[in-house]
């Protein structure tokens, strides 16, 4: 086929099919004699896939190595780059939800006023604006992907001052108590690494999904536990419809969080919960006194249990030992 006949057949512009080729994503044969481009089967089926790849907001630069790994069947990796798109655009409707949230404000302001003066635009905005940064601040510090392969063997080498073995099976059994799944529900664990926490679910029969920002760690928990449906994404851009999960569980990532990600990750969670959800951290906590050493790792227990309580939920905690705590919130 020649190039107006593929633009009418896929329906876009002669121009667009050019500069996927000067960008390297096809190349057709050219007729020696007039140099005109003949597009066969597999050039069609790849344009087919590029306009696909585009329509769903993948960049150019991701779309060739998607390109590369369908025709090496590379499952995985094309699994991967799709649900990095995802987990991408997941982030930027919750950064248009904050958007929109402020225009609200702003409309509620002005119907109480009848009037809206710069101050209140400065402020609000502002205040979107801090919040979006906070969100796009998010970074993993610890090297997860190079850790994946051993992180089993290596899991309490890494605070061996905080946790041993036995506290480590307490306090995710204390967890499974607390949550009481029961097998029509569906749960959700954020950070599932290499599928430990999620397994003790899956062993009771419940249906558990789970998000991770390393690649690698998926791929060890696919292995370990193929039963667990695995995504890309974090705390603070859940990858998940509002209100689609029952309980929401995550043990020792929530520490990983800067302070001020810490209220819009229990924000995040609040949001995907269906009512009546029930939420519960295991993490390195403090009671809010004294900072412990190495202080860094450590979220204020009490700001946990204030800012759930202020969302509507009834909330618990224990102490597992000196450095963990559990907190635990059901919504009203």
């Amino acid at each position: 086929m020649k190039i107006n006949e593929v633009a009418k057949k896929l329906n876009i512009s002669t121009r667009a099919i050019r500069f996927y080729e000067e960008k390297g994503l096809i190349s057709p044969e050219k007729q020696r004699e007039n140099s005109y481009r003949i597009f066969n089967e597999k050039d069609i089926m790849r344009l087919q896939t590029i306009i696909s790849m585009r329509e769903i907001g993948i960049p150019l630069e991701e779309i060739k190595k998607v390109l590369i790994n369908i025709e090496q069947k590379d499952k995985k990796e094309v699994e991967y780059y799709l649900n990095l798109q995802r987990a991408s655009m997941y982030s930027r409707w919750i950064e248009l939800k904050q958007q929109l949230d402020t225009i609200d404000q702003m409309v509620d302001k002005l119907k109480v006023r009848e009037s809206l003066n710069l101050e209140d635009i400065f402020e609000l905005a502002n205040g979107s604006k801090r919040l979006n940064t906070i969100r796009k601040q998010w970074s993993d510090q610890w090297g997860f992907d190079k850790l994946a392969p051993t992180f089993d063997q290596q899991l309490l080498n890494i605070f061996p001052e905080m946790i041993q073995i036995e506290d480590y099976k307490l306090s995710l059994n204390a967890a499974v108590e607390c949550i009481s799944p029961k097998k029509e529900e569906i749960g959700l664990d954020i950070g599932v690494g290499t599928g430990n926490f999620a397994s003790k679910f899956i062993s009771k029969g419940i249906q558990m999904k789970g998000i991770d920002q390393s690649k690698e760690m998926l791929k060890q928990c696919e292995i370990k536990y193929p039963e667990i449906e695995t995504k890309l994404g974090n705390f603070l851009a859940i990858p998940f419809s509002n209100g689609e999960f029952n309980f929401v569980i995550s043990s020792f990532t929530y520490n990983h969080l800067m302070d001020e990600q810490k209220l819009l990750a229990l924000d995040e969670i609040n949001r995907v919960l269906k009512p009546h959800g029930r939420v519960c951290i295991v993490d390195f906590m403090t009671e809010n006194k004294v900072s412990p050493p190495n202080s860094k790792h450590y979220t204020k227990r009490s700001e946990v249990i204030n800012h759930l309580n202020h969302m509507g939920f009834i909330t618990i905690y224990q102490q597992i030992n000196e450095y963990i705590h559990l907190v635990y919130g059901v919504k009203k």
